[in-house]
Formats: C-alpha cells, sequence, structure tokens
C-alpha cells in the first residue's frame, strides 16, 4: 500500500508524463533521504556529507508533488478565500522543494558531474511545467484574485499588502488571464525555454573548458610570474595533459592578456574566448540562442507584450524597455569618446616600440599591414590589456606585478571584506569547519550580530574549476523567513585561478573588487529581516538587485579598510602610500573601455530582446554586428564583455533583458555612495541605517520608494558620471 507521499508522487509523476522507469526513481524517496526532513544543523544548512548524487531527483520529484498538493488543497478549499487561507498558505507550501532545490542548484552550478547533469537535462522542463501548475491554475488564481480585489479593506500591515499585490501580480504576468487555449501554448513555450536554457548552460560549460588555450612551450607565456606558469602547468596536470593550459573565464577578455607579451599567445587566447561556442558540433550554442530569441518573443506576444523586453520590464524599476535604452543612451556617447581617446593612446605605445623587442614577438604575425617583426601594427582587442597597462604604467607608474603580492585572498577577506563589514554593520565571523560542504574548497563562516546573536551562515567558494560555471554569483541554501521561523545561509562563489599547491593566492584589483561586490549580495541576503520568504532577502528586481552588491564594492578602495587589508603576503608590511596613491588615482583609469564593453553587452542584450514576435530566426553574428552598428557600440578594438553565444546572463540565467540592470544599479550605488561621503563615511551610524531602511527590507515595499525615503530624493546621474570619469567636459567630447 502506497503512503500518503506515495500517492501524491505518482501523481505528480502522471500529470508530467514520466516514464516507468523515472518513477520508479521517485519512490526512491523516504526517510532515508537527506532531503525527507528539515537538515538537524544548525540553520538548516545542507547536510552535504549526506547527500548523495542519487538522492536529488527523487526528493525534486517529491518536493513537486508535495507542493502541487499543497496548492491544490487552498485552490479547494470551500471557505472564503482570506488572507490567511490563501495567501499566507501559499507561503507555507513548497519546503521540501524548495530545500532541495537550494542545494541542487547551488551544487550544479559550482560543482557539476555528468550524473547531475542528466538530472538537470531531465528535470528542466518538468520544473517550467511544475511552476506554470502553479500560476496558471484558474481556481487558485480566483482565490488570489479575490483577496487582492478586498485587499484595502482587510487592514493588513505594508508587508502583507505588499504580498497580496506581489502574487496577483505574478499571476497575472505568468499568463493566469489566458483562455484555455493560450494556456496550453504558454506551457509548450515555457517548457521548451526551460529545455534549451538548461542546454544553453551546459553547453557553454563544455564549450568554455574545450577553448583553454593550451600549449606545450613554456616560452608562449612570457610575460607570465613563476606562480602563473606554475598554476598553468598544474591546470594541464589536472586534465592530464602534458604542458600548460589557460582556462578560460566567462568574460571575452580574460586575465591573462594583461601580461602574455607574446602577441600570437595573446590572439589565440583571445579568439578562442571569442569563439568558444562557435566552433561546430555539439557544443555550439547558435541555434540554442536564435531559437530562445524566437520563443521568447513568441510567448511576449501570447502574454500580450510586444516584445520579451516589454514583458519582462514590467515589474522592474525601470518598468519598460525605451526607459531601459534611454538610460543606456545617455552614456554611450561619453563612453565611446573616452574608449576612442584611449584607444589612441594605446596605438601610440604601439608605435612608439617599433623595433623595439622587449615584448617578444608581439610585432610577428601582423596581418594588418606588414608582417616585419619592426613594424608597428593596428591595435586588435587581444592587445588591449597587454598594452592599456603598459599606458596606465606609464601614466600612472603603476604595475600591477607589484600590486598583487599585496592582495592575498584570505588576507582580503578576512581584514577587508569581514573587516568592512565589521565597521559598518557591527557583525563578525567565526570560521567553522565542522559543517560539510560540497567541494573541499569551500569555506564556510557563522555570522554574529552586533549583540552577538547568531544571524546567518556563509560559505565562500573562490577558485575556478572545470566543472564550475563561470563568473561570480550569490544565493542561498536558506532563505530568512520570520513565518518559517528560519535564518539565511547565504553562499558565494568566484572563479579565481587556483594557485599552485603551497603559492599565495594573489588577486588583481579586480579580482578584490569582486569579493566586495559578491559579498554585497550576501549582506542583502544576511540581513533579510522579513516575515515572508518570497519578499526576502535579494528577492527584489533585477534593476535593484545589484545596488547593493556594487555598493559595496566602495569599500575596497575606502582608505581605512584598504590599509587595513592591502599588505604583503611575506612580510605584513602595509602597501606604501605611495602605490596605494596610484591605485586611486588609476581609478578612472580605462573606464571608456570598461563602460563600452558593458554597454555593448547591455544593448545587444536589449537588441535581442525586442525582436517581435514572427521575426525569422536570426544567424547571431550577423545580429550582433548589426546590433553593434545600430547602437553606435562598433569599435574594433573594444568588443562588448559577453558575446550572444557565450552570453549566460541572458540565455543561461535569469538576466534576459535585464542586463542593463548593472548600469542601472550603478547609478543607484554611487549616489548611494556619494551620501556616505556627505555624511561622515564609512560610520557604524551609516551603515545601520542603511540596513535598516534597504538591506533589511527586501522587496516589502516599493523599490524605487524605498530608495528615495532612504536618500531623502531622487537618484541622480551625476556621481556615476563623476566616479566613471565621464563628467563634464568629459561627456562632450
Amino acid at each position: 500500500m502506497l503512503s500518503r507521499l506515495g500517492i501524491l508522487i505518482t501523481a505528480c509523476a502522471m500529470t508530467l508524463g514520466l516514464d516507468a522507469a523515472t518513477l520508479d526513481k521517485t519512490m526512491d524517496f523516504g526517510p532515508n533521504n537527506p532531503f525527507h526532513a528539515p537538515s538537524t544543523l544548525p540553520f538548516q544548512a545542507p547536510p552535504f556529507d549526506k547527500i548523495k548524487d542519487g538522492d536529488y531527483q527523487p526528493a525534486i520529484e517529491a518536493g513537486m508533488a508535495e507542493q502541487r498538493q499543497e496548492m491544490r488543497a487552498i485552490a479547494s478549499n470551500p471557505a472564503p478565500p482570506t488572507f490567511e487561507n490563501t495567501v499566507v498558505a501559499m507561503e507555507k507550501t513548497g519546503q521540501l522543494f524548495n530545500r532541495v532545490m537550494a542545494a541542487f542548484n547551488g551544487v550544479t552550478g559550482a560543482n557539476l558531474n555528468p550524473e547531475l547533469q542528466k538530472v538537470q537535462e531531465f528535470e528542466a522542463p518538468r520544473l517550467a511545467a511544475h511552476q506554470d501548475a502553479i500560476f496558471l491554475d484558474s481556481k487558485l488564481f480566483q482565490r488570489v484574485a479575490a483577496v487582492y480585489q478586498q485587499r484595502d479593506s482587510l487592514k493588513l500591515d505594508s508587508e502583507a499588502l505588499r504580498l497580496v499585490e506581489f502574487y496577483y501580480k505574478k499571476f497575472v504576468h505568468s499568463g493566469a488571464n489566458l483562455s484555455d487555449s493560450d494556456k496550453v501554448e504558454l506551457k509548450k513555450l515555457n517548457e521548451e525555454e526551460s529545455t534549451l536554457t538548461n542546454a544553453f548552460t551546459t553547453k557553454l560549460l563544455a564549450a568554455t573548458k574545450d577553448a583553454a588555450y593550451v600549449t606545450k612551450e613554456r616560452s608562449a607565456l612570457a610575460g607570465l610570474s613563476d606562480p602563473q606558469i606554475a598554476a598553468a602547468a598544474l591546470a594541464a596536470k589536472d586534465r592530464k595533459l602534458d604542458g600548460y593550459v589557460l582556462p578560460l573565464q566567462n568574460t571575452t577578455q580574460q586575465p591573462d592578456l594583461d601580461s602574455l607579451s607574446r602577441r600570437s599567445t595573446r590572439r589565440a587566447l583571445f579568439e578562442n574566448s571569442w569563439n568558444r561556442a562557435e566552433r561546430g558540433g555539439p557544443n555550439d550554442t547558435r541555434a540554442t540562442v536564435a531559437r530562445l530569441a524566437q520563443l521568447r518573443s513568441q510567448k511576449a506576444k501570447l502574454l500580450g507584450f510586444p516584445n520579451y523586453a516589454a514583458w519582462k520590464l514590467e515589474d522592474q524599476m525601470a518598468k519598460t524597455p525605451d526607459a531601459a535604452l534611454k538610460f543606456m543612451d545617455t552614456l554611450v556617447a561619453g563612453a565611446t569618446a573616452r574608449a576612442s581617446s584611449e584607444a589612441k593612446d594605446i596605438q601610440a605605445v604601439i608605435d612608439s616600440q617599433s623595433g623595439d623587442l622587449q615584448s617578444g614577438d608581439s610585432h610577428r604575425g601582423n596581418s594588418h599591414g606588414g608582417g616585419s617583426q619592426n613594424s608597428s601594427f593596428k591595435l586588435e582587442p587581444w592587445d588591449w590589456n597587454y598594452y592599456s597597462e603598459q599606458v596606465r604604467k606609464a601614466k600612472y607608474d603603476m604595475d600591477e606585478a607589484q600590486i598583487k603580492p599585496y592582495f592575498e585572498l584570505n588576507n582580503v577577506l578576512e581584514n577587508g571584506v569581514f573587516y568592512a563589514a565589521t565597521q559598518l554593520y557591527g557583525i563578525t565571523f567565526k570560521e567553522r569547519k565542522d559543517f560539510p560542504v560540497y567541494n573541499a574548497e569551500v569555506r564556510v563562516f557563522e555570522v554574529f550580530d552586533a549583540d552577538g546573536k547568531p544571524m546567518a551562515l556563509w560559505y565562500g567558494d573562490y577558485f575556478k574549476r572545470d566543472n564550475k560555471n563561470g563568473g561570480a554569483w550569490m544565493s542561498n541554501f536558506v532563505d530568512q523567513s520570520k513565518l518559517l521561523g528560519t535564518l539565511p545561509v547565504v553562499y558565494n562563489v568566484c572563479n579565481f585561478s587556483k594557485p599552485a599547491p603551497g603559492e599565495p593566492a594573489l588577486l588583481t584589483f579586480r579580482d578584490v573588487t569582486t569579493m566586495f561586490h559578491e559579498f554585497g549580495h550576501a549582506l542583502h541576503g544576511m540581513f533579510a529581516d522579513t516575515e515572508y520568504p518570497i519578499l526576502s532577502g535579494t528577492a527584489v528586481a533585477r534593476d535593484f538587485v545589484e545596488f547593493p552588491s556594487q555598493f559595496n564594492e566602495h569599500w575596497a578602495s575606502y582608505p581605512s579598510v584598504f590599509s587595513n587589508y592591502a599588505k604583503h603576503y611575506k612580510t605584513g608590511a602595509p602597501m606604501p602610500a605611495e602605490l596605494a596613491a596610484k591605485i586611486r588615482k588609476a581609478e578612472t583609469f580605462n573606464q571608456g573601455y570598461a563602460l563600452t564593453e558593458v554597454l555593448a553587452a547591455a544593448e545587444l542584450d536589449m537588441q535581442w530582446h525586442t525582436l517581435p514576435a514572427g521575426t525569422a530566426l536570426q544567424k547571431p553574428d550577423g545580429f550582433e554586428t548589426e546590433s553593434l552598428k545600430k547602437t553606435h557600440l562598433a569599435l574594433s578594438a573594444v568588443p562588448p564583455r559577453y558575446r550572444s553565444t557565450y552570453f549566460a546572463h541572458i540565455w543561461g540565467g535569469e538576466y534576459g533583458a535585464g542586463y542593463y540592470a548593472y548600469l542601472w544599479a550603478e547609478m543607484l550605488d554611487d549616489d548611494a555612495f556619494q551620501w556616505f561621503e556627505d555624511h561622515g563615511g564609512l560610520t557604524r551610524a551609516n551603515g545601520d541605517r542603511f540596513r535598516r531602511m534597504v538591506l533589511s527590507r527586501g522587496n516589502t515595499e516599493d523599490l524605487a520608494n524605498l530608495y528615495k525615503a532612504w536618500l531623502g530624493a531622487e537618484p541622480s546621474i551625476e556621481p556615476m558620471l563623476k566616479y566613471r570619469g565621464l563628467a563634464e567636459p568629459a561627456v562632450s567630447t
């Protein structure tokens, strides 16, 4: 005889059309599965020492079955709909499902293996169908709509009112008002989109691994430091290859291009990056990208919108694609003018070095007018970072090799990232080695509030692995919620180069900034102080979620924080004042390039997602070229930060029609930092006010109003232009 949960699993399996083999797997779920009950570890942290790869799929299927049954019970409740028996009841559903998916998403993003990849592929369309089963349920929507219609008479507090409005708008946004036939069509589109999104991520992970630069010649790596070369040898050994491997990061430009003096190596590394997902074969993403763009436009039309961006931005701060595009357009002229000026400076260095052999064979193999070793050559994207470093050194007498010894990862973490958080918010950290982790490189810290009470757990996973997605991110293993009695369990993941055994992990200042950025997200999650889980922490609009993280970047260079962590890894000596001053002076260096590459990616994203329904499948290369020309961002030496075919944010993540959010949030964060500067800088009073009025509030009120209430004014773009070095007269040049 089947248990009640067994009956639910069977019903869900039949609804989702699972085959017999899969149904057998779902029936494996029982008390021995580590997800069967909440974790007994402090903070309900995932028991990774007990979780086996085979535990995820049965728990996912059981979790979906249980939540579907819980939602059906709410929809079928004979009592009149109320806030408690409908909206709050919905917030209490899916605890098993959320428990397993939080762990599953964390591990598959950072420690994927073939077995879990198969589970991802299998479950992707079923997870989409699960969401549709909830938000396209007519009976459930009728109850939510009934509560929404009487919301003003219910005497709800502001957070409860926000919850009602959130659910109602979520249902409508998801298609709850569609006809039955249109709902059937929408479900098909959602399932295909989910399948293709997962396929894109799988292809890109493999393509990025395969496109790593491989050489047997140590001389090809001229310009890299001995520790960097040792790390390249270790990367080759890990892949069971002879020689050296330079793995790719997710962006177009690669960190090693700063240092590689052999031009042929730079070009090969850059082209490997640029073409990583366009090599033909099973990992080519072009067809996947083209179809994703097409079906998203079809989905938008079905939902009553002219394009996908219009649908996606409906609940964002920008509200419309036109608003986002207008905002970005105000930056294009200043950014590209500055980038063009920077290119002239770099070209001048290249020309001045004609005949100078100090750059290895950097003048060899030129395909742009003469192949002579002593000839000059036209600046190309693979040259930019190498020669811009020389320009920076000439302008500011600053060398990256001088800087990195002062940025050892653990010291930056504990005496920089943690220190700033302690100074601002009073929180403290204690490493916990008794919590199980999904990979031995992961570290765990318990976080204590200013009064000494435990408030969160934080996991840090910093080094690149071939089975880890590219980029850097934050998420939760456990969300904060007073309703559910849970405290936050948060993690940060990055992709820094792993040092050779026995060597320190020395960072660039860009890496340091990334650490502060991701910890800004972590603070947003850890400071969550809301009743309802769906409104908690970072569950906010995309063009707001990057605000706390980018704001936290400012403390990386704040004098009192910087001096506390910028110390030589061997001697402990602080960075010399003149070198620190050079870093601060150079903060606006190369900002034309940096802003242009982000604008190019953001505009490219928006061009893809403003395609109207009925548009034929696009060829990504040609579409990309025309889009960059159209938006006046087609600078030959400044490629977009992400190319269409490896733009994981928009095709494999949740930033489709939303990459502009990084720039929008930059406007907010620079304006916010200016407020701090105007009110005494890094102080507990300022930090506590920011925590109370912004970081703790999640999505419990309108975000534009929340920001304005804290700042005391509408956001201004002027601080952003100032910190980017694009303020007048630069913008008008």
